[in-house]
């Protein structure tokens, strides 16, 4: 679909990416994405606020609904630009800046449960790992809906949710592993993408175990703090961050629209 104003012309160039062209330059893009859950997230980067809303117009047009959004709650432009067009606020992810010396965090003297060790990241068995991940995702899905999780925002194959095994570390009981932790090192600060255990494991102390292995891990590499971004209606995980002494740090909206452009 093309779309003109003031001498701005919107093209889709393929089915994920839309660009937008003044005087042969592009000025703004925009492309879809669709999430392991599904669900059909959409960005849009452009310096000013009409290339962006033209751009909105013209995907809006072409794209099924519902339609997906992040934006920083912080950046007011963004928020703003979202809402012109038709997007709506559905959840807040807080973010958090996570200590890792464990004199703050208070998770030197944390040991996992009886029966549980920690398998450090890098050391995990592939095959059962990934089924772990798979069980906790149908946990999750039918228990509160994965879209209730922090967004993931890495692109993916088709199906696949464990894109780098040695991300991970799990925690194992006999011959089961029964949780998982996931840590992406990144150069700024590493960020805790997940932490998560099985339902039938659950309230055993098993995923402060996880975070105290992850953040010890850390600190002893010299790393002074992790991200981490928490769903604001999740009180459990709140609580854990919370309790260690992370800080609120900025939080992220989740937009959505339900109604195709008319």
């Amino acid at each position: 679909m093309n779309s003109v104003h003031n001498a701005v012309v919107v093209t889709r160039v393929s089915d994920t990416q839309w660009h937008a062209v003044e005087n042969d330059q592009v000025v703004g893009h925009g492309d879809a994405s669709r999430r392991p859950d599904g669900r059909l997230f959409i960005g849009i980067d452009a310096w000013h606020g009409a290339v962006f809303d033209r751009i909105a117009d013209a995907m809006l047009a072409d794209l099924p609904t519902p339609l997906y959004a992040v934006a920083d709650e912080a950046d007011q432009d963004a928020t703003s630009a979202w809402e012109r067009a038709g997007f709506s606020a559905a959840r807040r992810e807080w973010g958090y800046r996570v200590p890792t010396d464990p004199q703050v965090t208070g998770l030197g003297s944390v040991r996992p449960p009886s029966g549980v060790t920690i398998v450090p990241a890098g050391e995990a068995e592939e095959g059962p790992l990934r089924a772990l991940d798979r069980i906790i995702r149908d946990e999750v899905e039918a228990a509160v809906g994965w879209q209730t999780m922090p967004a993931e925002v890495l692109p993916r194959p088709a199906g696949t949710t464990v894109i780098d095994p040695s991300k991970y570390a799990v925690a194992r009981h006999g011959d089961q592993y029964v949780g998982l932790i996931r840590v992406t090192p990144l150069t700024r600060q590493p960020r805790i993408g997940l932490i998560a255990v099985r339902a039938d494991r659950h309230r055993r102390g098993i995923a402060r175990a996880l975070l105290a292995h992850a953040l010890g891990s850390l600190h002893s590499a010299g790393t002074a703090s992790a991200w981490a971004e928490v769903n604001e209606s999740n009180a459990a995980a709140t609580a854990l961050f919370e309790g260690i002494g992370a800080r609120r740090a900025g939080s992220t909206l989740e937009f959505v629209r339900t109604e195709r452009k008319k």
